[in-house]
Order: structure tokens, then sequence, then C-alpha cells
């Protein structure tokens, strides 16, 4: 049996196309074995295989069309859904036409899970024809139609009715495809057709696609089969548009929850939302933190499991049903002391939590834990949920979650923790963390699905870094660089960078099991969400790395990074020194500008002179860490904090840092080099050429190295899913970046107060890509009205400027203002305008919180932030502010979403 396979691609100079298939003539989906394609013309590549039908009478034939670039990079075909039945009767040959799917089209967004399941209704459903003898098979995608629309299909000749509009041929619809299949023996090819929209309520012809005329070449005669993919019908895809609310799962309250944000609380959330005209629930992450059992672990981000569920979102009545309601009227008293706090107790609502559903386990977990569904959950969860339950139960019987520490099981070992589940001293422990997981699952899609009915989706967030002694780390510490900590360079709101603690990837022994534990990453989050964010995606191109003996993230620099060789600086006319560049650089005069008084003390006891008329840091203190480690023993007073700040700058007070293990031989710039002391005490010269080496090192030898990095990693992971993807794209983004995200189709971040233009003060929401996710706030950064106080200039530029006022702007953010922004936002061009709920509130005088300051949810400066914002209003209170929710659903529906 013949196959021709035909791709409509124009490619350019040096580029390859390759077919692969599920039969073994195509190579068997290997990308190792892709069949290479022949080129037609400047139009058409094909392949040619036969094969023996009788193998394949019961499965079809799938394939996918790749690209080799230029630069040899393969780029994978969009589409994931090419798949044709050749077990046909009557046919010895099939040709299958197709249009190559872009990942960055529009159209494709609109066919993942959110639109898919949830936001847009199906389409009209109709039947096929009868059609005697096909010849042809017709198959086109069009997902933004209106009720009673349907795609129809006409062109030349008498089948395709000599484009007749009164009576056009109607495709059937499968949910995916729109399709026909029609007998096109007795026509004359070459044959020009359209398709268009026709609507069946009216019986009228709506529109043709736009763009030229589409061909069929050629018939191949009796005993053939053509299958036309021809992608998506050309309409405007561009259009839809919707809202959305950003706040964490513990910053919502309510009635019933307990001192913090529960999944229950999530249903009331919806409620909210549904009755604003708001489509969208975004979350933080939700995973377990627990590492030390006090406020610490209130950081999200800081997961101890990347699969597990905290319990601190767990609603106890839930778990306790009508048989232990008792147990929960044993702490209603705490529950309501608690719930009447402005911000979350992180610690006592742990404590009291724990401390009932062990109660209740011993009540109920016998009896759960033999339940069917129960054991269904365990199932198909035990590849995380094992271990998971074995670390929990350890962090606590040692009573650290430093598994370095622990005297036994320091060391992952599955035949020991198979045992704990069997032991007697160990396998009831265990087995309590199970089962607070698997109530913690039972409530969140409980919340999801709910929402789903509303017509809400719901997106979750995907942390880029895991805890340095979390689950994950104690199961396979060699998918991490423990080594070394993940972090961010220095910007507006972290002058000296962000150093986050977890360990970076080690992406090689990631990609040699073909990224195995993200795809269970990616897959577990689709179990509860319709579309994610990846936090700090520019993680998956290169990681700030910091030094485990660094303590500020300005000591970082990125991983993977060409390095500068020492040649290239004696060819670019710099004298190299590797100590004047490489160690800090302190003299009397830094000594007296950073410390002031102290800087007697400073020498006294920190530094050491040196045959360069200067100072060397003392052994002891010559990291971060150990000066660090050496005031932790002191008293805590601002002297001895200014102090050991000044010399975390000292420390920093360098150009290059030397690659490990180059042998002297290469080397990378440190952040902000001009900045440093160390710089400005080089001459004018030396300055410039180091600053020519600085801009390209930067700015222009990594960005093709990047873009392959993440060619390698985000492809593979993003097929795993249908999720929607949207990437958190800020800080200092390569030109790579925003390519790769619209080659592959993953919505942007785009900030009002964050422009990517480092021309410009501000962005314009009206410039927003369509594939972008827009907002004038994220959890990271005060909210308006906190943002509208902080610098009175910067205030008076976007009063004048954004917002096309004269004369002062007001000191304080009214609620006017506040508005004016939402909206700006809202008639946004971008797919998604998301709001935090503190923003939303904003617009309102007597909804909105009295100070703004208490409003914010975290401080990226301070890695000892606490986590603990929460509304002030109930949820079942907002609901019924009526007025308020039809004006912000009139603000919704018409701008568009």
């Amino acid at each position: 049996m013949k196959l021709s396979f035909y791709i409509k691609y124009s490619t350019a100079f040096g580029e390859t196309l390759f077919i692969s298939g599920n039969v073994p003539e195509l190579g068997g989906l290997d990308i190792n074995h892709l069949v290479a394609m022949e080129y037609v013309n400047e139009f058409f590549w094909k392949a040619e295989v036969e094969i023996d039908r009788t193998d394949f009478n019961k499965n079809p034939v799938k394939y996918k069309y790749y690209l080799r670039s230029q630069n040899g990079e393969l780029i994978a075909d969009a589409a994931l859904d090419r798949a044709v039945d050749i077990a046909a009767k009557g046919y010895e040959s099939f040709t299958f036409s197709d249009v190559w799917n872009h990942a960055g089209d529009y159209e494709n967004v609109f066919f993942t899970a959110p639109f898919a399941n949830v936001l847009l209704p199906q389409a009209t459903k109709t039947k096929a024809g009868k059609t005697t003898g096909t010849t042809h098979i017709f198959k086109v995608k069009a997902p933004l139609l209106n009720k009673h629309e349907v795609i129809c299909l006409t062109g030349a000749g008498e089948v395709l009715k000599n484009w007749d509009t009164e009576a056009p041929v109607l495709l059937s619809h499968d949910g995916v495809w729109w399709t026909t299949r029609l007998n096109l023996s007795e026509e004359r090819f070459p044959l020009t057709y359209k398709y268009g929209i026709y609507n069946t309520k009216e019986k009228t012809f709506v529109a043709y696609e736009t763009g030229d005329n589409r061909i069929i070449h050629g018939n191949t005669g009796a005993g053939h089969l053509s299958i036309l993919h021809d992608g998506f019908v050309q309409i405007k895809n561009n259009n839809w548009k919707g809202a959305g609310v950003a706040i964490p799962v513990f910053s919502l309250r309510s009635k019933n929850s307990f001192g913090v944000g529960e999944f229950a609380d999530i249903k009331l959330l919806v409620d909210w939302a549904a009755k604003t005209g708001l489509k969208l629930i975004q979350l933080l992450p939700v995973n377990d933190t627990t590492a030390t059992h006090t406020w610490m672990d209130s950081y999200p981000y800081a997961a101890i499991s990347a699969f597990a569920l905290h319990p601190q979102y767990i609603n106890l009545a839930r778990v306790a049903g009508k048989k232990h309601q008792k147990l929960i009227g044993s702490v209603k008293k705490k529950q309501k002391q608690l719930n009447e706090l402005a911000t979350v107790d992180y610690e006592e609502v742990m404590k009291f939590k724990l401390a009932l559903l062990k109660e209740l386990f011993e009540e109920d977990g016998k009896e759960c834990l033999a339940s069917d569904d129960y054991k269904t959950f365990y199932e198909q969860n035990q590849h995380w949920l094992k271990p998971y339950a074995a670390f929990s139960y350890l962090r606590d019987k040692n009573g650290t979650a430093d598994f370095n520490e622990w005297k036994t099981y320091s060391s992952y070992n599955p035949a020991q923790v198979n045992r704990l589940f069997t032991s007697s001293a160990g396998s009831r422990q265990v087995q309590f963390f199970c089962y607070v997981q698997y109530h913690l699952h039972l409530q969140l899609k409980e919340a999801t699905d709910y929402a789903h009915k509303k017509g809400i989706v719901v997106k979750g967030d995907i942390p880029i870094g895991v805890y340095r002694f979390g689950c994950d780390a104690w199961v396979a510490p060699g998918l991490y660089n423990m080594d070394q900590q993940a972090g961010a360079p220095p910007d507006d709101f972290a002058a000296v960078g962000q150093n986050w603690g977890f360990p970076t990837y080690n992406w090689k022994a990631m990609q040699a099991d073909n990224f195995a534990w993200w795809r269970q990453r990616f897959r577990q989050m689709s179990n509860y969400f319709d579309l994610f964010r990846i936090d700090h995606i520019l993680g998956f191109f290169r990681i700030w790395s910091i030094p485990i003996n660094a303590v500020q993230g300005i000591m970082g620099r990125f991983v993977p990074c060409i390095a500068v060789h020492y040649v290239e600086f004696g060819e670019n006319g710099i004298w190299f020194d590797q100590d004047r560049y490489c160690k800090p650089f302190i003299n009397d005069h830094i000594l007296y500008d950073t410390f002031n008084g102290h800087a007697d003390t400073v020498k006294a006891n920190f530094l050491q002179g040196n045959d360069r008329g200067g100072y060397d840091l003392l052994p002891a203190y010559d990291t971060q860490q150990k000066v660090e480690q050496h005031f932790a023993t002191l008293e805590q007073t601002p002297d001895n904090e200014r102090i050991k700040l000044g010399l975390f700058d000292l420390i920093a007070n360098v150009i290059l840092f030397e690659q490990e293990g180059s042998q002297g031989q290469e080397f990378h710039f440190r952040i902000a080099m001009e900045k440093t002391s160390s710089f400005k005490n080089l001459i004018p010269h030396v300055q410039d050429k180091l600053r020519e080496l600085y801009i390209n090192y930067f700015y222009r030898r990594q960005d093709g190295f990047w873009r392959k990095e993440a060619m390698q990693k985000l492809p593979p992971l993003k097929e795993v899913t249908n999720m929607l993807i949207c990437g958190e794209d800020l800080g200092m983004v390569p030109d790579s970046v925003p390519q790769v995200m619209q080659q592959l189709g993953i919505l942007s971040l785009e900030i009002q107060r964050m422009p990517k233009d480092a021309a410009k003060h501000f962005f314009l929401p009206s410039e927003a890509p369509y594939l972008s996710v827009i907002t004038p706030s994220t959890h990271d950064m005060s909210t308006v009205r906190g943002w509208w106080e902080e610098d009175q200039q910067r205030t008076q530029a976007f009063f004048n400027q954004m917002l096309e006022q004269h004369g002062h702007a007001p000191y304080f953010c009214e609620p006017w203002i506040n508005r004016a922004i939402i909206l700006q936002h809202l008639y946004s061009p971008a797919m998604w305008s998301i709001f935090q709920l503190q923003d939303i509130l904003g617009m309102s005088e007597t909804l909105r919180r009295d100070n703004p300051a208490d409003e914010r949810i975290n401080i990226p400066a301070n890695a000892k932030h606490y986590w603990r914002y929460r509304m002030h209003l109930n949820l079942e209170d907002l609901i019924k502010e009526d007025d308020f929710n039809g004006e912000l659903k009139g603000y919704v529906v018409n701008s568009g979403r």
C-alpha cells in the first residue's frame, strides 16, 4: 500500500523537512530516525512509503512533520492529531495533503484545555451526508464560530456547487475537525475551492474565509483516497478576550475557613467571578511547603514536593463529614479566633489543622484507606505519594527536613520506603500523610470542577525551583546542582539581586530520561488546572546561579553561559590581571566610604594588608556565607548589621568571576560591573574596553546559545499537556525569549510599570501582543494603590503621560485613577487581562482596604518575608455587593471580555 505525504511549506535555503510516523517505514515516531522529505517546488515537500496494510488494519497511521533549520535546530509541527485510518475498504493508495501548523498561530490556543473544555461552546453539530465512492476527505479547523454557525465548502465544479453560496456543502464536526467526504472523480482538475461560514438557523451564507482560493492539483484515479488537512479556516481569530482575578488561596477569606483560605473557598470566589463576568481565577502554587513547621514555611515557592498539596488548604469539616462533626465542634472557638485575624497566623493554623487531622485519621482512616476511591487515587499517584509520605514522616521523626542530618534513610531507597508502609513502627504515620493528600485532592478537584460548571477556568502556577531539603531532592539528588542556588540578578525591586536558595537543575541529567520528572509534574497540574503560569520561564533558557558560599543574588551569574577566554582581554587591548579583576578591590577610601566610623574596626578584625597598598579579607571572612555565619553568633544590633552588609559589599566588589575548573582560562562578568568601586578605580581606557566586552557578554554572544537551550526543553514538555501555558518573562530578558515563546504559542506577561523596552518608562496596554496576559501588578509587587505612593515623581509622569491628565497628580490613588488603570487593561488587545483582587477593589471607595501597604503579598528583596496577606472582606459579603459587582461586570462586558 502506497502512502504519499505532501506538506505545504515554503522553506528557506538550507532548511529541510522530515516526517515521522507510527509505522516502521516512517521511523516509528522515533526522533532519531526521521524520514527525509523531497523538495517539490517552492510551496511543497513530499514523502512516499510502501507499507503492508495487513499489519495496520486496527490502528490508524499517526504522523508528524519536522523542520531542520539552517542552524540545525529541529522544530516540530504543532499538530498533534494527524491520524488517518488506512483500513478503509476499497483503497490501495492514500495521499495526505497537509498545511504546516505553526505553534505560534493564534488558532492553536483555542484547542487547549481551557477553551476546548470550558470557555468555547461546542460548535453546532451537523451530520455528514452519505457519499458513494469517496475520493477526497476535507478536514479543517475553525474554533471561533458563533451559535448556529457551521463551516461550509464551495468551489469550482458540480460537486462543490460552482461557487453557489445558496446551497454550499456543509461540513460535520467531531469536536475538533470540520469534515466532509466527497466524490470528485468526475471533476476537472486543478480544482479551486474555499471554506466559508453558514448560519443553519437563518439558512444564510455568512462569509468566505479570507486569502487566496485553495487548490486541489489533481485526481489520482480509482482505488485512491486523498485526505486534505487544510489547517485553519482563514477568519479573524484574535478577537476572543477574557478577564480574570488573581489571588493566592491562603488569602481567601470566608465565614467557614480556618484562619486561612481553603480549597473549599475557591467555590465562593467562582460564584463572585461568574457574577462579575470574569472568566478566570489565577492562584499561586498550592504545593506543600512544610519544612520547619514555622512561619518560614509560608513561602509558597519553596515546595518540599512538586506534587503534594499543602495541608493548610484543607477544610476540616468536609473531611469530618456528618459522622465526626463533634471533633470539629471542639475547635470552633479557635476557628473563630483565627478567622477574625487580619492576616494569616501560619503556625497556629497548621498546629490546629494537623492535630485535628490526626484525630480524624484515627477515627476514619481505616475505613477511608479501604475504600475503592482511595485505592484508585493511591495507585495513580504512588510514584510521588509514597516518597512524599515517607519524607514527611522522617522529617517529623528527625526534627528536620535536612535529610543529610538523618541517621537513617538519609539516602533515598525505594525498598526501605516500601518497608515503612508495612512496618508496625511507621506504617500508620506514613499512611496519615497519604490520607491527608487524598482529601486535599478531593477538595481541590471539587473546587475546580465547580468552576468549570460555572464557565470559569483555573490557572495554576509552577515554581521554577524546588526546596533544597525537600522530597524531590531527597529522591533524585542527581537531578539538581546542590552546590548552587537559584535566584535573580539585581533589578528595581532588589538592588543586590535575589537568592531563592533552591538548587539549580541538572538539565543534562533530566534530559537523559526525556525530562520524566517535568512530564509527571505537568500531568499532575492538569488534574486540576486548565492553564498555568511557568514561574520565571527564563530559567529554561538560563538560570541565575549563585555559589553555595554566597548570600546575595549579586554574586551569581547565568548558567549555562559562554565564558570570556582570557585571550579576549588581550585581543581587546586590556592588560589582563586576574587578581585585580577577580579579587575584591579594597582600599582606605572604599573602607571609609562603606563603613564610616566603623572602618577601623573592620580593618582590625576582618582584613589584612596586601602588596598592592590595599587590603584582602581574612580567610575566615572571605565569603558572604562565612560572614553571615559569624554575625549570626553575635548580638543583633544596627551596628553589627551595617558591618555585615558592608562586608557583603566588599566581597561583591569584583569585576570577574573565574569559571570553576578552567585553571585561569575562562571568566564571567559580575552583573552591574560599572557600579562597583573596583571598576570605578580603573583608568578610563580600560573601563571603555571592559564595557565593550561586558555588553558583548550579556547582550550578544549568549542569545543563540540560550535559544538552543530552551528549544531542547520547552517543546517536548509542551507536548505533554494540553493546558494553555503562560510564561513569566520578566527581568533581564534575552532577545531569544520572546522569539521562542511566540514560536511555541506560550503567552507572555506584560506589566504597565515594567516595560520590556528599556527606552520606555511605562508599557502601553494598547500595545500588548494578542498572545499575552496583561496586568497592572503581580504578587511580587505593590498594588496599584501602593505603587502610586512610592515615587511621587514617577507617579506624576504616569498621571500626565499614561492617564493624559493635566496638573499635579493626587498624592493618593483615588478610586477614579484605579478605575482608569483597570479600564486601560480591559480594553487592551491582550487575550487575557488579569487583576489582583486588591486592584479590583481599589476602584471602590467603600470596599477598598484603608491602608494599601496592607495589601501587598510579597516583597522580593526580603528573602525572609512572611506570606500572610488575607482579604479584609468575607467572600460571602463580597458576593452581596450588587452595585459594585454590577459596575465591574459592565466594564468587563463592554470591553469585549
